[in-house]
Formats: structure tokens, C-alpha cells, sequence
């Protein structure tokens, strides 16, 4: 039996692909992210919890904090090609490193770009 406690917020971000031959994504740019976090977990806490939903949406808020109006390629992480995927990873290990949660034991974050596409990661604590 697994637990979910999941948020969802979206954001604008920049980055610029540095991957040779993309066009336009070599150029800075921005795209709307959609970032649906995930705590999972096996057992709850002595209140049934598994995380209390107000600090998760306050650790979540944080991590979107540093990002929006940012430019990727600049932000600790995202050395190399700031894809995507690297940012679910990114996301995922900055909440973790925030939440204060013993029974959450993987944070799940679904990544989605401008609605073209959705990657995620799975950060076990």
C-alpha cells in the first residue's frame, strides 16, 4: 500500500537548449512548466498523515520560487542541457531537501512544458 499527497502549480521559467542544431530552442526563451509534486509513502503519521499538506504546498511554493522569471541555464543543477527531465530531477531534489516528512519516502515530480510535453523523476529520500 503506497500513500500520494500531490500539488500542482505552474510557472514561466527561461532556458536555452545547448544541444547543437535546435533552431530557435538554442536561443533564450521561456515556456510555461507545470510541476505536479508527488510525496509517497507507506505508512502515515501519528496524525494520518502522510505529510501535512499546508508545509508541503509551502516547500513546493518555495522551489517554484526560485525558478520563476529565472533562466535555467544559470541556476545551480543545470549544467549541461537544461532539458526538461533535468529539471523534474532538479525540482525533485530541492523539495526533498526542504520537507521534514519520515514517512514520505519518494518525491515524484511530473514536469510538464507548455503543454507539449510531460517527463517526470522519482526522488527516493
Amino acid at each position: 500500500m503506497v500513500y500520494s499527497v500531490s500539488v500542482e502549480r505552474a510557472f514561466v521559467a527561461q532556458h536555452h537548449l545547448t544541444v547543437p542544431n535546435c533552431g530557435a530552442e538554442n536561443e533564450p526563451h521561456s515556456h510555461t512548466y507545470t510541476a505536479e509534486v508527488q510525496a509517497r509513502g507507506a505508512s502515515l503519521d501519528e496524525h494520518n498523515y502522510l505529510i501535512d499538506v499546508v508545509e508541503f504546498e509551502g516547500a513546493v511554493d518555495e522551489v517554484v520560487g526560485r525558478y520563476t522569471d529565472s533562466m535555467l541555464n544559470e541556476a545551480p543543477g543545470f549544467e549541461g542541457n537544461p532539458s526538461a527531465e533535468q529539471f523534474a530531477r532538479v525540482f525533485a531534489e530541492d523539495v526533498s531537501e526542504i520537507i521534514e516528512a519520515p514517512e514520505v519516502d519518494s518525491i515524484v515530480v511530473r514536469m510538464q512544458e507548455d503543454r507539449r510535453a510531460t517527463v517526470s523523476y522519482r526522488h527516493r529520500l
